[in-house]
């Protein structure tokens, strides 16, 4: 038998156990899953950065031609 692994929900901090029997890992819910990705959306999260410069700054719609 494999050894579970246990991780906590980012979401909540309850225990979610990292196999297929827990199809929304690392969350523990679709419902915590869903409000990480409206955290997202709503640019409430983001990924820090070194500079001021987003992913798109230095291009125009003519480099896309």
């Amino acid at each position: 038998m494999s050894e579970s692994i246990s991780v906590n929900c980012p979401g909540c901090g309850k225990t979610v156990i990292w196999n297929e029997t827990s199809p929304y890992r690392p969350f523990c819910s679709k419902r915590c899953q869903l409000i990480d990705l409206g955290e997202w959306a709503a640019e409430e999260k983001r990924i820090p950065s070194s500079g001021d410069l987003s992913d798109s700054d230095g291009w125009s719609e003519e480099d896309l031609r």
